[in-house]
């Protein structure tokens, strides 16, 4: 049995030297030294032995297992290093090369743009509030002046949901909200998108971008809401910028006006961007009307406002200096990479 043993180290330590990998050694391990060992088997005869041999053999025994251990344990730290050496070789990085800039994208110009027009407004006192885009026809036509069947509503190209509900032609919502929610003094610009059924073209496109604003308090006259637009418009455009304000209509606001600005191609000459005017028409503005407020719960009386809408999309192009409007969305990375 004492030949046995040995012959079983020797045996064990030879097939361990050429083990190759991890998985091989276990075998070898399990084979010599698990519950149905080479080893175990000696032990298992140990009951065949006379008293004196029995604590011979048995310290033979653990010594061989000891041994057999040490041998498995040198020889799964030697395949690891070998792993480890072939793994960091494979990885190894010629630090002398020149590094690789991480590509930086930029801002897109309709975000470029709305953040530029956000931090005027911030800094004259507004707050900036958000609302539904899909909303109901109460806030989105009723109660701005525009009953069912009023003839500017046939103007918007609605995308209706139901007889109720639609996706919003304007953000002039988020006002009336705003107006049912707090009392006046109200400073707000409500930036978002708003859908009308428009075909795709140079000047159109049937999901853009408005932003609209909101001043109520007492003795607001067209004077403030003029000098609102002027400050907006000459930090975009620069202080050269001229504006021009022409009488029209808007249900929701009393008296109302176009304003224009004059063309940033060939300042107020005429040309063919400006169709020989010399001004491109730019947002629509007024007094908000005594009704839009009554029906807020705010007093006409005691106070007045004005708003305004302006398309994100029209200002954008002008700032950049941009002739189709398609262009901002076709994600055409020679164009964007230019900004």
């Amino acid at each position: 049995m004492t030949e046995q043993l040995k012959e079983i180290e020797l045996k064990a330590k030879e097939e361990l030297s050429h083990a190759a990998d991890l998985k091989s050694l276990d075998d070898i391990r399990v084979r010599f030294l698990g519950k149905k060992g080479e080893i175990t088997a000696i032990l298992k005869q140990m009951g065949k032995l006379s008293p004196e041999e029995r604590p011979v053999i048995g310290q033979l025994a653990n010594k061989v297992r000891a041994d057999i251990e040490q041998a498995v344990t040198s020889a799964q730290n030697a395949i690891k290093s070998k792993a480890a050496a072939v793994k960091l070789e494979a990885e190894r990085l010629d630090v002398t090369l020149p590094g690789k800039a991480p590509k930086l994208g930029n801002a897109h110009p309709l975000n470029a743009t709305l953040a530029e027009v956000e931090e005027v407004f911030l800094g004259m006192g507004f707050d900036i509030v958000e609302g539904p885009e899909v909303e109901t026809d109460h806030y989105c036509f009723e109660a701005l002046n525009m009953p069912k069947h009023h003839p500017a509503r046939d103007t918007q190209d609605t995308f209706y949901i139901n007889e109720n509900v639609l996706l919003r032609t304007q953000t002039s919502g988020v006002q009336i909200r705003t107006m049912e929610k707090m009392k006046p003094p109200i400073r707000i610009i409500s930036p978002g998108r708003v859908y009308r059924s428009d075909a795709v073209d140079a000047t159109h496109s049937p999901l853009f971008h408005q932003i609209e604003g909101l001043v109520i308090d007492k003795g607001i006259t067209m004077a403030d809401l003029k000098g609102t637009l002027e400050m907006l418009l000459k930090r975009l455009y620069g202080e050269d910028t001229q504006l021009r304000f022409r009488p029209h209509h808007f249900p929701y606001t009393e008296p109302s006006a176009e304003v224009d600005l004059m063309c940033f191609n060939c300042h107020g000459k005429g040309c063919s961007m400006c169709k020989q005017e010399g001004y491109v028409e730019l947002l629509g503005s007024g007094m908000v009307h005594p009704k839009v407020l009554e029906g807020c719960g705010i007093d006409p009386e005691v106070y007045s406002g004005f708003a305004f809408g302006i398309g994100l999309e029209r200002i954008t192009m002008g700032r950049y200096n941009i002739n189709d409007m398609r262009l901002l969305y076709e994600n055409d990375m020679r164009f964007l990479e230019q900004f």
